[in-house]
């Protein structure tokens, strides 16, 4: 269902797309992660996880960047991983002020065995689109995430 709201074309244009573009990625977003919670994983903690299995031991303040998150929720995420044995904190050495997040080998393992199962779930998800719409969408969905970001930019 779009808006019921009697606006311009533009307005109404704008809303309808707003709705079904929030109503997809919720099914989306729950569709692809319904499997985490057997493995009791928020999809902030898989986030984190992915994050330092593919890119390395990472910092706080660029993960949350990663996983889309605040830097306040970030510390909670790290630290229920931290409790868990999945992640571990460490100083570095040049710079004491800085600490760095790394899988411990627990995390590494769960991530490495569940991840194979993630990315079928994504490919099936998306399988409703032929290739050639995938690409479509990831163009205007990157169109419109740095159109949002360029306005807001002072």
């Amino acid at each position: 269902m779009g808006t019921h709201y009697q606006g311009t074309a533009n307005e109404m244009a704008a809303l309808d797309l707003y709705i079904k573009l929030s109503r997809a990625a919720d099914a989306t977003t729950g569709q692809i992660n319904h499997h985490l919670h057997r493995q009791n994983l928020t999809i902030s903690q898989f986030g984190v996880l992915e994050a330092l299995y593919f890119l390395g031991p990472q910092q706080p303040g660029q993960l949350a960047h990663k996983v889309l998150k605040s830097s306040g929720n970030m510390t909670l995420v790290i630290e229920n991983l931290v409790k868990r044995g999945l992640v571990s904190r460490e100083r570095r050495e040049d710079d004491r002020r800085c600490i760095d997040i790394s899988l411990t080998t627990e995390g590494r393992e769960l991530i490495e065995n569940i991840f194979p199962d993630h990315v079928a779930g994504v490919v099936q998800t998306m399988s409703v689109l032929t290739l050639e719409e995938q690409q479509q969408l990831a163009a205007l969905s990157r169109k419109l995430g740095l159109g949002i970001l360029a306005a807001a930019r002072p």
